[in-house]
This record gives C-alpha cells, structure tokens and sequence, in this order.
C-alpha cells in the first residue's frame, strides 16, 4: 500500500484535517517508508501531489503543515485553490489583527542637547 493510500485511509477515518505529525502517529508501522523520517515522507508525498494533480489531487491543504481531504474541505463548506490551499472558510473568521488592542504612541525622549563625556560620572570601581 503506498504511503498516498494510507494517508487518504486515516483522514477518511477521522474526517478532520490532521497534521502531518498527527497522521504519522496513527499509520504506525502501515507507512510503507522504513524512513527516519516519516513525517518528512508524508509532507513531501502530500505536497508533491496536491502539486501535480492539482484539483483532481484527493488531499487539500488547509492550513501550513495541516492536510484533509478535498472531499470533505468541500463539505465543510471551504473554498480551495488549485493548488489545494484554503482560499476562504466558510465562516468568516475574524481578522487576527482585530483582535489585537491599540498600542499607545512611543513617548520621544525630551528636546534638548546630549550630554558630553566628559560631563558623564563614572564607569569605574570604587576601591
């Protein structure tokens, strides 16, 4: 069983978007890799398809590094691009910079001329 078919098998299983590291968790030794790496397998496999097939690709990415498929994006109401990224969820999800409180301006140091060095105390041990 490719590593592709395997991937499709678990995200039909759970029917959310997974990390890569969450679906390398549940294939366990059914990935047909003995890499060092799974997760790195997994990404590649994932990406290089989505790259290549485009729409036809079974996977979508919905979100950097988490991955689902195109089938089930498209029941949950999700807008893909061709390359299987999210476009836009179906609930309009509030701007993250909304969410983030007004800064107060940065107070300017006072106007007026910078000390000399030698007008400046100090800078060595009491003894």
């Amino acid at each position: 069983m490719s590593t592709l078919a395997v991937v499709e098998e678990i995200l039909r299983e759970t029917a959310v978007p997974m990390s890569v590291r969450e679906i390398v968790e549940r294939a366990g030794a059914r990935l047909p890799s003995k890499s060092k790496t799974p997760d790195t397998v997994v990404a590649r496999d994932l990406s290089m398809d989505i790259k290549k097939k485009g729409d036809s690709s079974l996977f979508a990415r919905t979100s950097p590094g988490r991955y689902t498929l195109r089938t089930l994006a498209g029941a949950a109401g999700v807008t893909l691009a061709s390359d299987g990224a999210v476009l836009r969820p179906a609930a309009a999800a509030p701007s993250p910079m909304s969410a983030l409180t007004q800064r107060k301006p940065a107070v300017s140091a006072p106007a007026g001329p910078r000390p000399r060095e030698s007008d400046v105390q100090g800078g060595g041990f009491a003894g």
